[in-house]
C-alpha cells in the first residue's frame, strides 16, 4: 500500500520519504524561512515542513498573557505572535517552494489554519502529536479529502485507534514518535515501528526529536517508510526547537546514509553477485575432496 503526495508515493515498495521540518524554526523571518528551504533541497529532502495556528484559538487569554521575556515582547503571546507567519509570508513560501521544485506542508492545530492552507492545495495535512486526540479537529482535516499524516507521541494505542476510526486509512501515514525535545535514545522505542505496521496495515514512519542521526537511521533500517526531522541553521539559536533539531549538514548525511541503506537492504533473497565470481576463482581452493 503506498500513499500519493503529489507527484511523491510513501510506502514500504517505494523510497524512504524524507521531511525537513522547519516549523518554527524560521523565528518569524521569512528570509530565514527560505534558507532553511534551501539548505533542505542541498541535502535532499522531499518536503519541507511549517507549523500554522490561529493564535487566539489555540491559546487561552491567560496563556497569553503569562509573562515570557523574548525577542518579540515581554509576554507569551507575544512570543506567538511574532513566531506566527501569515498571508503574505506563506504566498512567498508557496512561490518559493513551486520555483524550487520541492513539496511543502504544514501541521494545522486549528480548523481556520486548515481552511486558511488550503488555498496552497497541499499534498498532505500533518496532525501534531498533541493534536492527536482533538477528534474535532481530526473531523475538519477529513473534509478535505487530502491525505493526512498523523504523529503519534504521546498518545495511547486507544488514542491512534479512536484516531483512525475518523480518519480514512486509504490516505493515511502514521509517524511513530516520542514527544521529547531533545528525546532520550532510551526512550525512543523504535521496534514499535513495526508493532504499528502490524496492528494498521498502513504506511508507518518515524518523526524523531532525538541527539544525533545514528536512531533516525535505524528507524530506516526498520522499515520506515518517511523520516521527518527539525532542520536548523545552528542548534545553538534562539528558539525552543533548535536543540532538538538538525543542522544542514546532519541533514544531508542522514539523507546520503538513508539511500546508502534502501540500497543494501535488498530483496533479502540469497544469491551470488557478478562481481563474486572472480573472487570465488581466487580464493576458493581448487582441489579438494568433497565431503559428502
Amino acid at each position: 500500500m503506498h500513499i500519493n503526495l503529489h507527484d511523491k508515493k510513501v510506502g514500504d515498495d517505494h523510497p524512504i520519504f524524507i521531511t525537513a521540518e522547519i516549523g518554527i524554526n524560521h523565528n518569524g523571518d521569512i528570509e530565514l524561512a527560505k534558507q532553511l528551504i534551501d539548505k533542505a533541497i542541498d541535502a535532499g529532502a522531499n518536503a519541507v515542513k511549517f507549523q500554522k495556528r490561529t493564535i487566539d484559538t489555540v491559546y487561552n487569554p491567560e496563556e497569553l498573557a503569562r509573562p515570557r521575556e523574548n525577542p518579540f515582547g515581554s509576554t507569551n503571546g507575544d512570543l506567538k505572535r511574532g513566531l506566527e507567519f501569515g498571508q503574505k509570508e506563506y504566498e512567498e513560501i508557496d512561490r518559493y517552494c513551486k520555483e524550487k521544485k520541492i513539496l511543502w506542508y504544514s501541521s494545522c492545530w486549528d480548523e481556520d489554519s486548515v481552511d486558511f492552507m488550503e488555498q496552497f492545495n497541499p499534498p498532505c495535512y500533518k496532525i501534531a502529536s498533541p493534536s492527536l486526540t482533538d477528534h474535532n479537529l481530526l473531523k475538519h482535516h477529513v473534509k478535505y479529502n487530502r491525505p493526512i499524516i498523523i504523529s503519534t507521541g504521546m498518545s495511547t494505542l486507544d488514542e491512534i485507534d479512536a484516531a483512525i476510526k475518523i480518519l480514512d486509512k486509504n490516505k493515511l501515514i502514521i509517524l511513530h514518535c516520542t514527544s521529547t525535545y531533545p528525546s532520550e535514545p532510551r526512550e525512543l522505542n523504535l521496534r514499535t515501528i513495526n508493532s504499528l505496521k502490524k496492528r494498521y496495515s498502513i504506511p508507518v514512519g518515524y518523526s524523531g526529536h532525538e541527539v544525533g542521526l545514528a536512531t533516525s537511521l535505524a528507524a530506516a533500517t526498520l522499515g520506515a517508510c518517511m523520516i521527518e526531522r527539525h532542520i536548523t541553521l545552528d542548534r545553538a539559536m534562539w528558539g525552543s526547537d533548535h536543540a532538538a533539531s538538525v543542522e544542514p549538514g546532519g541533514i544531508a548525511r542522514l539523507i546520503k546514509d538513508v539511500r546508502a541503506i534502501e540500497q543494501a537492504l535488498g530483496d533479502g533473497v540469497k544469491k551470488i553477485y557478478d562481481s563474486e565470481k572472480p573472487i570465488i576463482e581466487k580464493l576458493r581452493r581448487k582441489h579438494y575432496k568433497d565431503n559428502k
